[in-house]
């Protein structure tokens, strides 16, 4: 009996990982979506942001780390009990159901556009894209999967001089790899690669190496001390490289005269593609959380851990939510049903707002989500038996 509480508690620690990953990325798409800035300058961009708009951003970067990583760990947790061609399967048609959602679903949420006339692969698509490629690898023993995994995180910058141009097949696939890249096909529609896959591979390879740590034999102070110490070389290994600036991003960051600007230009850090410094600071700090959260459980826990047992619903939702705010403040409901003009094509409106009311919107979004998402999550729970509701 304490073995089994023990594992749903384990179980209910990554949960609460994942529902704090979506509740920030609520916060970045709010303020992309709301904020007076975000269509006019990147709120990295150190001419032009403030230090509150950057560290708004830079605290988001966390989601699709742990997003990816944790796919992985649920993919191990999930083939626990399985053979390795049932978990393959699961994984290789997932991957590629996620890949024509964030071809789809995600690219109309994001934009509106009925004629699809502007294509982003993002994070949906990254996922999907990893988990393909990690259905092939389970084959391989536990040490190979992880020595991959840690020689394409630790060293796909060496690749970062290798850049390409034009609409050939040879610059698409690199594109798709490890060069974040516009590029047309036809006339009409644009095709832009937002998450280069490379990284996000090795991730999820990690996470799903990582997930042995969650085995029922596992005893807790021992996997207690693989996190802290995963954490901490992460982290420690992320201040030591980026002290360095000479590997680990393809951008170095400059000595200011002004100790702001210095600040953040050191932790300004490349995400398409995701740098390895990038990662470290993202994944090392959630190592952490989920070293001292595990036997934590109260009112705020359980908030989170909704959020993160429905992340692609709860993603998809967020996101329709927003932008069709943004449609309706904004005036611009006509524009999108009788001229179906995406939201990029439509003039800023009225629903450019100060980043303090960003905040307001924000979290008024969250418990706005949490009742339906609570449904969702207990609606999954009473109906195991539909084989569907795994892919969703």
């Amino acid at each position: 009996m304490g073995e089994n509480k023990n594992r749903s508690k384990r179980i209910e620690s990554i949960d609460l990982l994942r529902g704090l990953a979506m509740v920030l990325m609520a916060l970045d798409h709010t303020r992309y979506f709301f904020h007076q800035g975000s269509a006019i300058f990147l709120p990295t961009d150190l001419d032009k942001t403030t230090l509150i708009l950057f560290l708004t951003r830079f605290i988001t970067h966390i989601c699709a780390p742990v997003f990816i990583f944790l796919a992985g760990t649920a993919a191990f947790l999930y083939g626990t009990n399985k053979k390795k061609k049932d978990l393959f399967t699961f994984l290789f048609t997932r991957g590629i159901w996620l890949i024509i959602l964030g071809l789809v679903l995600n690219n109309f949420l994001w934009f509106f556009d009925l004629d699809f006339e502007s294509i982003q692969l993002q994070v949906i698509w990254a996922i999907g894209f990893s988990m393909i490629c990690l259905s092939f690898s389970i084959f391989f023993p536990g040490k190979v999967i992880l020595t991959i995994g840690i020689i394409i995180v630790a060293g796909h910058n060496l690749l970062d001089g290798i850049s390409m141009e034009g609409n050939s097949l040879k610059s698409v696939i690199w594109y798709i790899l490890h060069q974040e890249s516009v590029f047309r096909m036809g006339e009409l529609r644009m095709i832009r690669i937002s998450y280069p896959v490379l990284p996000w591979i090795g991730v999820m390879m990690l996470g799903y190496c990582f997930g042995s740590l969650y085995k029922k034999e596992v005893l807790v102070t021992r996997r207690r001390k693989w996190l802290l110490g995963t954490g901490i070389g992460s982290i420690s290994l992320f201040f030591v490289l980026r002290i360095l600036n000479i590997y680990g991003d393809p951008d170095q960051w400059i000595h200011y005269s002004n100790f702001t600007l210095t600040l953040m230009s050191f932790f300004n850090v490349t995400k398409y593609p995701a740098s390895l410094d990038f990662i470290l600071i993202t994944l090392g700090p959630s190592m952490l959380i989920l070293a001292s959260t595990e036997s934590i459980k109260n009112k705020f826990v359980d908030f989170l851990v909704v959020f993160g047992r429905v992340p692609l619903f709860y993603y998809f939702l967020h996101i329709f939510i927003l932008h069709s705010l943004v449609v309706i403040i904004g005036g611009n409901w006509k524009e999108f049903i009788f001229n179906h003009k995406p939201f990029d094509s439509v003039p800023l409106g009225t629903y450019e707002l100060n980043l303090w009311i960003i905040y307001l919107v924000w979290i008024l979004l969250i418990f706005a989500l949490y009742p339906i998402s609570k449904w969702y999550m207990n609606y999954k729970v009473r109906h195991r038996d539909k084989w569907w509701l795994s892919y969703l």
